[in-house]
C-alpha cells in the first residue's frame, strides 16, 4: 500500500503570501499546480491520499482529492488527524469546512483524542511518511516548523518529494 499512497504538507493559510484570501491569483495559481500533482501521481499509480486536515494547504488538497474522484472513482481519502478535536480553536467557518470534509473521507486514523501539543502534530506528521512514497508539499524552502520537519523527514525516508512553491 505504501507504493501506492501519497500524503501531503504545507503551510496554514496564515503563512501564506495570500493568507486566508483563496479567491487571490497566487492561490488558484497554486491550485492549478496542486491539481496536477495530483492528476499525475494518480496516473502514476497513486490511489491512497493521506491528509493532515490542517487549515491551509491540507483542506485545499482534501478538497483537491475529492473533486478528483468523479474523474478516478478508484482514488481514497484518509484523513490523518493528530487528535479528535484538532478544530477546536478554530473559526466557526473553518470547523464547518473541516467537519463537511471529514464526512466525505473513506477513512481515518486518529493519532490521539485529545491535542496533548506539538508532539500529536509531529506524530500524526510522521504517521503520514511512514505510509506513503511520495510526499506533496506547499513550502516556502526556508520557513521553520512542521512543514519544513515534515519535508526534511521525508527526505531521511527517501520519499519522492514534489514542491509547491507559495
Amino acid at each position: 500500500m505504501k507504493k501506492s499512497t501519497a500524503c501531503f504538507t504545507g503551510h496554514r493559510s496564515q503563512k501564506l503570501p495570500w493568507g486566508f484570501n483563496e479567491e487571490d491569483s497566487r492561490c488558484q495559481k497554486m491550485k492549478e499546480r496542486l491539481r496536477n500533482e495530483i492528476v499525475n501521481a494518480i496516473e502514476n499509480g497513486y490511489k491512497t491520499f493521506l491528509c493532515g486536515m490542517a487549515i491551509g494547504f491540507d483542506m485545499i488538497c482534501a478538497e483537491t482529492v475529492l473533486s478528483l474522484k468523479e474523474n478516478y472513482p478508484e482514488i481514497k481519502l484518509i484523513g490523518a488527524l493528530p487528535c479528535r478535536n484538532q478544530d477546536c480553536k478554530w473559526s466557526i467557518k473553518d470547523r464547518q469546512r473541516y467537519r463537511d470534509l471529514l464526512d466525505k473521507l473513506d477513512g481515518e486514523r486518529c493519532i490521539y483524542d485529545d491535542y496533548i501539543g506539538a508532539e500529536c502534530m509531529l506524530e500524526r506528521n510522521r504517521y503520514m511518511i511512514n505510509n506513503s512514497s511520495l510526499l506533496i508539499a506547499l513550502f516556502d524552502g526556508y520557513t521553520v516548523g512542521g512543514t519544513k520537519s515534515t519535508v526534511d523527514y521525508a527526505k531521511k525516508q527517501n520519499l519522492t518529494i514534489v514542491v509547491i512553491k507559495p
